[in-house]
């Protein structure tokens, strides 16, 4: 079967230096194809949106590499739960880097603490290791760390690209004096993307008051199932987590106005 390559005119232009970029989480292959559609900049691929995101299959990762034609990042997490992987665990996702590497992608999102919460430094150097020349964002396990600060040079130190960051609270923008102190001691060393409740009435906001360039979402929205039958006896939500394309567009429209 051969799928359409899908292109926006903007994503493969050369990037100014104020230009935002707008990463977008999807948790299967439709919605990343939706998402690159609606003018995603970057797509951060998932499976799994009850459990925060988990390493997407082999067939998932193999449709959107042909499918679509934006950068995109699978998340390397064996598991839901907390970040305090297990040596199999570990092991797993080394694997599964060898095969994201394998297939051509040219990032990942991964991250791990110890169980004292602060950055597993040893096991993450071995990741970006193993990945490289593939870009390495440390994900929201950041969030979880228990110094921010002392984390963020931690995370520059393995090697890092990128922080993907709420702030350590729910929503972003409630953290975004921390996020904005994250970037001004980043100081060009890593970059510094928030997300977690960033949608088109906040980030414009959030961008200009942190400084921050590149920003995430899921702008998600809820799909209800197309069966004709459903069996009510089972008392079952049979919803599916899809990208609303309208909101990434709203929201490509809001930083258009900050740049």
């Amino acid at each position: 079967m051969i799928y359409m390559i899908i292109e926006t005119n903007d994503v493969n232009a050369p990037i100014s230096e104020h230009h935002h970029i707008l990463e977008i989480a999807v948790f299967n292959a439709s919605s990343a194809i939706i998402a690159a559609k609606a003018g995603a900049n970057r797509i951060e691929l998932c499976e799994n949106a009850a459990e925060g995101g988990t390493t997407p299959s082999y067939g998932t990762l193999k449709l959107v590499k042909q499918a679509v034609n934006i950068p995109v990042f699978p998340i390397i997490r064996p598991r839901g739960g907390d970040f305090l992987f297990t040596d199999d665990e570990f092991e797993v996702m080394k694997w599964d880097i060898a095969l994201v590497k394998e297939l051509g992608y040219g990032g990942l999102v991964t991250g791990m603490l110890n169980a004292d919460g602060t950055v597993d430094t040893e096991r993450t150097k071995k990741l970006v290791e193993l990945a490289y020349p593939m870009e390495v964002t440390f994900h929201r396990a950041f969030d979880r760390a228990i110094n921010p600060l002392q984390a963020l040079e931690d995370i520059i130190a393995c090697g890092c690209s990128r922080i993907l960051t709420s702030g350590q609270v729910p929503n972003a923008y409630d953290a975004k004096e921390l996020i904005k102190q994250l970037v001004e001691n980043a100081d060009d060393r890593i970059i510094i993307m928030p997300g977690s409740g960033v949608r088109s009435g906040n980030i414009a906001a959030l961008a200009k008051y942190t400084g921050v360039v590149e920003l995430h979402s899921s702008a998600r929205k809820q799909q209800p199932s197309a069966m004709e039958f459903i069996q009510k006896s089972m008392e079952e939500d049979l919803t599916a987590v899809t990208v609303d394309a309208d909101e990434v567009k709203r929201m490509q429209l809001a930083l258009q106005h900050t740049n």
